[in-house]
């Protein structure tokens, strides 16, 4: 069991963090394409979902224009900011249980999973200090991502010139 202010200014940090990585996408787009801030936020904004934008960028690392520095940098940042999308998307799309103190218990994903014979929804996870701990877990690892990405950015802007 879990203070719900905890729980909350955690998933707040993770939503936080998690935008402005997520805006950093932009750049990568700018430099895959060869084309200026203004259209890759045309094109960023087009795309209306994390993994259309993250598929995309994938896509375009693969290919054979894109140097193969490039390529292995770019698609293992996409690795571990599709990893680090599912603790993210967990917060932003459950339902969280409480006690009778307004203490979180536990979290209720709204996902479906079926078999050949069942339906079921929302898997259970306990809220507690483990599970805090991987909040905090992700939070670091998508700032890392961040910090990653502005060094390949900054990187690119010395050899593209069009960032």
């Amino acid at each position: 069991m879990a203070a719900m202010s905890d729980v909350l200014l955690r998933v707040g940090r993770l939503n936080y963090v998690w935008t402005n990585t997520e805006s950093l996408l932009i750049y990568l787009i700018a430099h895959l394409l060869r084309v200026d801030k203004e259209a890759a936020i045309v094109v960023f904004l087009t795309l209306n979902t994390t993994r259309a934008r993250i598929d995309l960028i994938e896509r375009l690392a693969k290919l054979a224009a894109t140097p193969p520095g490039d390529r292995k940098a770019i698609l293992s940042l996409m690795t571990r900011l599709k990893k680090e999308a599912k603790t993210r998307n967990k917060y932003n799309h459950c339902i969280y249980a409480f006690d009778e103190k307004g203490e979180i218990l536990s979290t209720q994903l709204m996902r479906l999973v079926e078999d050949d014979k069942h339906v079921h929804y929302g898997k259970v996870e306990k809220m507690d200090q483990r599970e805090i701990d991987h909040l905090e877990k992700s939070i670091a690892g998508i700032v890392d991502i961040s910090n990653a990405m502005w060094s390949f950015i900054r990187a690119s802007e010395h050899v593209s010139g069009a960032l």
